[in-house]
Order: C-alpha cells, then sequence, then structure tokens
C-alpha cells in the first residue's frame, strides 16, 4: 500500500499551520487582560492576521513575509507582549523558497523596528522596550531553530532514502543485465559448442571401433570442445549466481575439495576457528575464490596436491589455497580472466587477494573478507 495515500496535502497542512499558529498568538495575546478598546481590538486582529496569513506563505512568501512582520510590529505596537511566531514561520518558508537578501533585509528591518514599536505602546520606557522586544523574539527563535532542526532531519531522509533508491535501481539494473548476457551466451554458443563436441566424439568412438589411428587434430578438438563446454557451463553458473536462487557458499567448498580429488589431484580442506554464520555475499565470494583457484591449479598448474585452508576469525573470513605445481618467482604466469574477475569479487566486499608463486615452489591464492563490513 502506498505511503502517499496517508498524506496530507500541502494546502491543507499550511492552513493547519495557519491556524494553529494564529490560535496560538491570539490565546497568548487573550493571557494579557487587555481592554476591550479600539486599540485592543486592533492588536488582536493583527495576532489573527499575522497567523492566518502564514496559509499563502508557499504560494507568495515575500508578501506573506511583509504582512507577518507588519503585524508583528503592530500588535507589539498596540501593547501586545506576544513572540514574533508567525514571523519566523514566514522567514523559513521565503528562505525555503530562496529569497535570501529579501528575508535578511526584511528581517534586520523588523529587529531594528520591533524596539520602537515596544516603546510607542507607551508601557516601557527605553530600556524595557528593548528588553521587551529581545524577549518576545527569543521565544521565536526556539521556535525556528526546531524548525530549522526539523527540516534538516526531513531532508537527511530524503536524501538517504534516495540513496537506497539509486543503489536498489543500480542492482537491479546489474542483476538483468547480467541475465541478460548469460541468454545471449547460452543462445549463441551453447548449441554450437555441442555440435563440436558430439561430433568430435563421434568422430573419435568411430575411428576407434574401426581399429584406425585417431588424427592428433581431431582428439586436440575433442578436448578442445570438453574445455569450451566446462567454460561456458562455468561462466553461465557464475552470472546466474544472484539472490534470486540458492548461492553457493562455504557449506559447498566440501563438494569442490571432493570434485577435485576425483579429477586425480590430491586436495585436502582444513577449516580453523569458531565456525559462524557469515553474510552471503561474503559466502558466494568464498566459495568462488576456491572454485577458480581449484580450477586454476587442475588445468595449468601440473600439480599433484592442493590445499584448502579457511580460517574464521572474529571479523574476518581468510581464505588461502596452495599448490605444489610448476609455478616459481621466476616464471609467474599472467593473471587470467579468473584471477581477475577473483580479485574484483573480493575488492568489491572491502577484502584483499593477494595471489602469486610461493618461494618454495607451487602457487598461492590468498584472500581475507571483511565480516562485518560486508554485513
Amino acid at each position: 500500500m502506498s505511503k502517499g495515500r496517508f498524506r496530507v496535502r500541502a494546502g491543507v497542512r499550511d492552513w493547519l499551520i495557519a491556524v494553529g499558529v494564529a490560535g496560538t498568538l491570539l490565546v497568548t495575546g487573550l493571557s494579557g487582560q487587555h481592554a476591550a478598546t479600539g486599540l485592543g481590538l486592533l492588536g488582536y486582529v493583527l495576532l489573527a492576521v499575522g497567523g492566518l496569513a502564514l496559509a499563502a506563505g508557499r504560494r507568495a512568501p515575500v508578501a506573506v513575509l511583509a504582512v507577518t512582520g507588519l503585524c508583528a510590529v503592530g500588535y507589539q505596537a498596540a501593547g501586545f507582549d506576544v513572540a514574533a511566531v508567525a514571523f519566523l514561520f514566514a522567514v523559513y518558508a521565503a528562505m525555503r523558497a530562496g529569497h535570501r537578501v529579501v528575508t535578511v533585509a526584511v528581517s534586520v528591518a523588523v529587529l531594528a523596528v520591533l524596539p520602537l514599536a515596544a516603546l510607542a505602546s507607551g508601557l516601557h520606557d527605553t530600556g524595557e522596550a528593548f528588553a521587551q522586544a529581545r524577549g518576545a523574539l527569543q521565544i521565536a527563535w526556539l521556535i525556528a531553530a526546531g524548525a530549522a532542526g526539523e527540516a534538516l532531519r526531513q531532508a537527511e531522509q530524503r536524501a538517504d532514502e534516495a540513496e537506497r533508491t539509486r543503489e536498489e535501481t543500480a542492482r537491479r539494473r546489474a542483476d538483468e543485465e547480467r541475465l541478460h548476457i548469460a541468454r545471449e551466451l547460452h543462445d549463441s554458443l551453447t548449441h554450437q559448442i555441442s555440435v563440436i563436441k558430439v561430433q568430435s566424439e563421434a568422430a573419435v568412438h568411430v575411428a576407434r571401433k574401426r581399429g584406425e589411428p585417431v588424427p592428433e587434430a581431431l582428439l586436440a578438438i575433442r578436448e578442445a570442445g570438453r574445455e569450451a563446454s566446462r567454460e561456458l557451463r562455468a561462466t553461465l553458473e557464475a552470472l546466474r549466481d544472484d539472490d534470486t536462487t540458492p548461492p553457493h557458499g562455504l557449506d559447498h567448498v566440501t563438494e569442490l575439495v571432493e570434485r577435485a580429488g576425483k579429477s586425480g589431484l590430491e586436495a585436502t580442506l582444513t577449516i580453523e576457528g569458531r565456525r559462524h554464520d557469515v553474510p552471503t555475499a561474503v559466502g558466494r565470494t568464498a566459495y568462488r575464490v576456491v572454485q577458480e583457484s581449484l580450477t586454476n591449479i587442475a588445468r595449468h598448474a601440473n600439480a599433484g596436491t592442493a590445499s584448502v585452508h579457511i580460517d574464521y576469525r572474529p571479523d574476518t573470513l581468510a581464505i588461502r589455497i596452495d599448490d605444489d605445481g610448476k609455478a616459481t618467482p621466476d616464471s609467474a604466469p599472467e593473471p587470467g580472466i579468473g584471477l581477475l574477475a577473483m580479485r574484483e569479487r573480493v575488492t568489491a566486499l572491502g577484502g584483499r587477494l593477494r595471489a602469486e608463486p610461493r618461494s618454495e615452489g607451487g602457487f598461492t591464492v590468498q584472500a581475507e573478507l571483511p565480516v562485518e563490513r560486508a554485513s
């Protein structure tokens, strides 16, 4: 249900404020027990007009500023020691409308004339008149400070809401684009790669069945088809791995290690620290780091063993994957797309990634993912 249905219309809200201020001014004026003379009646009229004029503050802020200022001076001259509340509301409305110079000029004029008006009432001498004028404004300044604070709070609230809306919109667009790319890849490449793979497998099978030697080129085509198929499946899985589907996380790392072991790699998993829940994004990134690392080891490292180490720290999840492959500090491999994607995922969460050959031989991937910041 839309919250807008419960909002008060701007015009109605202006009238409610105007009536409220006018009522407050009249009640304050009546508490002074003024005589029902012509001057006293004029004072009550000015109190009412000054308050009700605020209803037009949104349409004519400068005119309302002038009217409320004259009314404040008028009822002070009539002997009504009432705070210039309506004038302060008018100052706020005029400043909000952008009439800064006019507002400052009128405010200075009213501040200068109010003591003279109090002196003209004949109820005070010069010192008392200035003190009375100052007292009439003190309560108004408090109200103005409260109004300014409320306006600032609402502005900050609107800014926060706008920021959340922008982030949600950007995230939704990124998800839509990612799924669009996944569909395009699936539609344009999956069928062709499947045809290449099936045809090469069939050609190898027929050649062997006939006892004929299998050409090396045909074996290379078959292997390339298998590799391309695996790469495409992994890419589509990564592109489709969003919040709308159950994401892979730390609970699935064991399956990755077991799968690597079935492919001929001696892989081990070690978990340290007190296990605790981590944000979904952290778990998903940890899974991707381990998955890409083990995939690279199986394809490029020519390694016999690999170790996966996960350390649950109070505010950090540390991951380390080592292998005993052919990488050395003197022959560092060029970073591929998989490693760049890993680094982007870790950096997006405010973490750090280090991937480099080990001094004793082999390759190491180390990632630290902040848990509190990502949550």
